[in-house]
């Protein structure tokens, strides 16, 4: 998985699979959920991800 956030477009990224892209939806608004061809999650990208979320620049990694 990789993270990425973005301060110039205020965008956090987050890339699941290495997959193309076929489709992307707009759940929420703001909020975009891009699918492979088989319908398995690819990514997501969080618009505004500063109003958003607490802080899109700290990231935690907890494996249980």
């Amino acid at each position: 998985m990789k993270v990425t956030y973005d301060r110039e477009t205020d965008i956090l990224q987050l890339v699941f699979s290495i997959a193309p892209v076929e489709e992307s939806d707009e759940d929420k608004p703001g909020v975009i959920i891009d699918y492979d061809r088989n319908g398995n999650i690819v990514g997501m990208e969080i618009l505004d991800a500063s109003k958003r979320i607490e802080d899109p620049q700290a990231v935690s990694l907890n494996i249980a």
